[in-house]
């Protein structure tokens, strides 16, 4: 019984190790209204929604990843990361214009 209940919790928590999220600690004063992003030193307003320079949507109270890592793709193609896209593709190592299949992803 005890292995069966060891199993359902890694099953439960092996999907949330590949996410990367984090609290952002903030000093909320009264009558604040805005927050400032760590990275990109912007200002947003409580409630709102962005994407940072390091490719994380962020909230004034924590931020995600925005993107997803590729896996189970063929040894001859590799993953190219897109900072402006905040996005990973699959192509081929000897022509990187020609895009190649993917099992699945991890993250976000």
């Amino acid at each position: 019984m005890r292995s069966l209940a060891v199993g359902l919790i890694l099953c439960a928590v092996l999907p949330l190790s590949h996410a990367y999220c984090y609290m952002r600690p903030i000093a909320f004063k009264p009558g604040m209204t805005h927050c400032r992003d760590d990275k990109d030193k912007t200002w947003h307003a409580f409630g709102s929604k962005w994407r940072n320079i390091d490719c994380m949507d962020c909230t004034c109270e924590s931020c995600c990843t925005a993107y997803s890592t590729p896996i189970g793709f063929p040894d001859d193609c590799e993953k190219e990361w897109n900072q402006k896209a905040c996005e990973f593709k699959v192509v081929k190592k000897s022509d990187p214009t020609i895009s190649c299949p993917f099992s699945g992803a991890v993250g976000k």
